[in-house]
């Protein structure tokens, strides 16, 4: 997600800008106030394996030593087994529905023959440049590889736009097309484990954190919506610091920028931006686009949200991003840091109480993460994996 650093860049660069623009006037027209697309019919291949190939086996004495370095996102953690991956290439849909040949990594534990084992598919926080995508990454020290140690087949999918669709943007916090991407890959990593006698458990689990987080519930709500046959397996959802509800991660946004610029508050107030001329629309969501993504990624980005929020088209807003509001089938347990600036914790309150009020019960709990000396985004990665470690321990099986 974004920087402090990076607000309070825009923050500054925001109040010159709006400043110079709003004396200047500017033309009327705006990208914001282009119509939704239609939805385009999932392509029936969607899910369909499209090639295998192997990336390599580490050890668990490695996995180890690289758990041992500060940068480490793992505490407590223990590899007990060599792991050996793939990179898988399949078929999902791109943000227009339209076919697109993605890729994930596969992570399997090396255990005795005729082990089984449960099926993590673990979604990635946002990153923004290829080689970080998981299955470019395969390395002793990339997440899936290490929960794939403990004894989990973890399933990492790289996001359209990574990977073997690099190229195609993508579709960040558009909820369609984030779940397809995960779903399809649970699909495809299904027909490879038929194919090459990996064993599983009947048991699956999903979790994430950050961007990972709002892919994870994208999926969730995904696969009851849809009835796919993987609800079958889901035993869990574990997310983590999510922009569940976008219009709460953008006002939260908004009040980063009014607390360090109040001059400039009256005038980002919410109602206000959809009233700008179109050369101010464009600039302002130059700088938002600024804020979120930095100048050395080298991916593209879909971010359509932004225009819908610049717009102030909150029913848009929720259709095509939102993920918070719906009834779970499976335990979904959430975690959040109340310093969190990246991602407000409303996000996580929102959700909670959605999710309650549709009558989900005891089905959906949020717990504070309390991470010291403050619990800020990414200082809440690290025990994020040792809870939902410890959310997994009671219902997980062979391990």
């Amino acid at each position: 997600m974004i920087s402090s650093v990076t607000r309070r860049a825009w923050a500054l660069a925001l109040v010159t800008t709006l400043a110079t623009l709003a004396a200047c006037g500017g033309g009327s027209d705006s990208a914001a106030n282009d119509p939704l697309p239609e939805p385009t019919p999932t392509p029936a291949r969607s899910g369909q394996l499209e090639s295998a190939s192997l990336l390599g086996a580490i050890p668990a004495a490695d996995i180890t030593a690289a758990l041992a370095s500060e940068e480490s996102l793992a505490e407590g953690v223990v590899p007990r087994y060599a792991v050996t991956s793939y990179r898988l290439e399949y078929l999902t849909t791109d943000a227009d529905g339209k076919e697109v040949r993605a890729s994930g990594l596969v992570s399997v534990p090396q255990k005795p023959a005729g082990s089984k084992s449960p099926v993590l598919s673990y979604q990635h926080g946002t990153i923004f440049r290829d080689a970080e995508a998981p299955s470019n990454n395969a390395v002793a020290s990339e997440v899936a590889v290490v929960l794939a140690s403990l004894g989990y087949i973890v399933l990492a999918p790289d996001y359209v736009g990574f990977g073997a669709s690099k190229g195609t943007p993508h579709p960040y916090l558009l909820s369609t097309p984030s779940a397809a991407a995960t779903a399809d890959f649970l699909t495809a990593a299904r027909t490879w484990r038929g194919q090459a006698n990996v064993a599983d458990n009947g048991q699956l689990f999903l979790t994430g954190y950050s961007e990972g987080g709002y892919v994870t519930m994208a999926t969730h709500r995904a696969l009851q919506t849809g009835g796919s046959p993987h609800l079958q397996q889901l035993r869990l959802v574990v997310a983590g610091a999510g922009p569940y509800n976008v219009q709460t991660t953008m006002d939260g946004l908004v009040d980063v920028v009014r607390d360090e610029q109040p001059v400039i508050g009256a005038l980002i107030n919410p109602g206000f931006l959809r009233y700008l001329g179109g050369s101010v629309q464009r600039e302002v969501r130059r700088l938002l686009l600024r804020a979120l993504i930095p100048g050395d990624a080298d991916v593209a980005y879909d971010i359509r949200f932004i225009d819908r929020f610049l717009a102030d088209d909150v029913r848009a807003l929720d259709e095509i991003s939102s993920v918070y509001d719906y009834k779970p089938n499976v335990p979904v347990r959430l975690y959040h840091g109340r310093n969190d600036r990246t991602v407000p914790y409303a996000s996580s309150v929102d959700t909670l109480r959605a999710m309650q009020q549709r009558g989900a019960g005891d089905l959906v709990s949020l717990t504070e993460c309390r991470a010291q000396p403050v619990a800020g985004h990414l200082e809440c990665v690290p025990p994020f994996i040792t809870f939902m470690l410890g959310q997994l321990a009671p219902v997980v099986q062979d391990l």
